[in-house]
């Protein structure tokens, strides 16, 4: 078992108190953005045997275990994150696992270097993703019904989008979310700061279900993912209420803290709320247009006192403990590798206490028990 040292990664959008508010140090005055608990060679963790990735090359067997390297190759298939927004990521979407596979290798054959702004597909692998709330945590996926975003789009009374009003009263459904989509990524850059300066002005007075759509415009003046935005499900979530995100559904974070946990993959496909490249032929390849509620997970507890979340990915499984003072040690032995993560208290993982934002790698099959009172997620490998 390794006790973990992780990269915390200062994107523009990260809060800057959260993460020091978590573990306990001051805050620098730059934003803090998202802490890497795994072996992604982006940001691997280090641990005092070396960074976890090279342990993993060196012997994939001994740390991931025969069935995890039978599966998933000799690679950990999940990343574990503590993500803190303190403004709004950019509107998104994740290939699946066919089309990242076809999008990669088209863009090797092409001769694209991975690190080039224009480049889509930075690995060959889907991303679905489950982010759990540590505190109240803001958002915004999946379609809503197309009716229901052209009564929000029409209460703020703007000329401009009447048109998109209409196509969103048309049928197929699905039909309608696309072509709505495409007509605000391909307008005129002129035009489109027109609008959206207009509706942010109509957004800030109703107030109220317009808000949220208001604050997105503040950080993206003219933007249009401001107005795809509202095509969404602006989503709230409790601490420990989690939102699962499979291929195809657009999402972005608005504010909160919460630890995310994903398939080792860095395939982002952006539709608006950044200044980076967005591929709109590749981009609607990808995204899924059917309306649905948000897939909003709560944990479901076992007589061991795990709480899971419940996905449908096999890379990864989320789960966490929740302990009191004087409850006994629980036995974590399993035959996939593991992170563990600390978030309340101080709990120890074998021999290792553990304070909030502390973590531990245990290779797969290593006995360990958890003891003390306190909070800790799991990360693993889906059985």
């Amino acid at each position: 078992m390794d006790r973990l040292v992780n990269t915390v990664r200062p994107y523009a959008w990260g809060s800057t108190t959260a993460i020091p508010e978590l573990l306990g140090t001051a805050p620098t005055g730059e934003p803090q953005a998202e802490m890497w608990m795994g072996a992604h060679p982006g940001a691997p963790s280090r641990t005092e045997r070396g960074p976890l990735n090279e342990l993993i090359d060196a012997d994939p067997v001994r740390e991931l275990g025969e069935r995890t390297v039978e599966r998933f190759g000799p690679h950990l298939p999940f990343l574990f994150k503590v993500l803190a927004a303190g403004a709004p990521l950019s509107l998104q979407v994740h290939p699946d696992l066919d089309r990242a596979r076809s999008g990669f290798a088209a863009e090797e054959a092409a001769g694209i270097p991975v690190d080039a702004p224009h480049r889509t597909y930075k690995d060959a692998n889907h991303k679905p993703e489950l982010i759990c709330a540590l505190t109240p945590f803001e958002g915004f996926c999946g379609f809503r019904a197309p009716a229901d975003a052209a009564d929000l789009i029409a209460a703020l009374g703007v000329d401009s989008l009447k048109p998109y009003v209409d196509l969103l009263h048309a049928h197929p459904e699905e039909a309608a979310l696309r072509e709505v989509l495409t007509a605000l990524l391909t307008a005129d850059p002129e035009e489109t700061a027109h609008t959206v300066a207009e509706a942010t002005a109509a957004a800030d007075r109703l107030g109220g279900a317009h808000a949220p759509y208001a604050r997105l415009a503040h950080h993206y003046p003219s933007d249009p993912g401001v107005v795809a935005a509202m095509l969404l499900h602006h989503v709230r979530l409790k601490p420990g209420e989690a939102l699962y995100l499979g291929a195809g559904v657009p999402h972005a974070y608005l504010d909160g803290l919460g630890v995310e946990i994903m398939a080792n993959s860095d395939n982002v496909l952006r539709c608006g709320l950044t200044p980076k490249h967005v591929d709109v032929p590749e981009l609607l390849k990808v995204v899924r247009f059917d309306p649905a509620d948000p897939a909003v997970l709560r944990p479901e507890a076992s007589p061991s006192g795990e709480e899971v979340y419940e996905t449908p990915t096999d890379e990864f499984r989320l789960s966490r403990f929740v302990r009191a003072e004087g409850a006994g040690p629980t036995d974590l032995t399993v035959p996939t590798p593991q992170i563990l993560l600390a978030v309340a208290g101080r709990p120890t993982a074998g021999e290792l206490a553990l304070a909030p934002g502390e973590s531990v790698f245990v290779p797969a099959g290593e006995r360990i028990q958890l003891t003390g009172a306190g909070t800790v997620f799991r990360a693993t490998v889906a059985a």
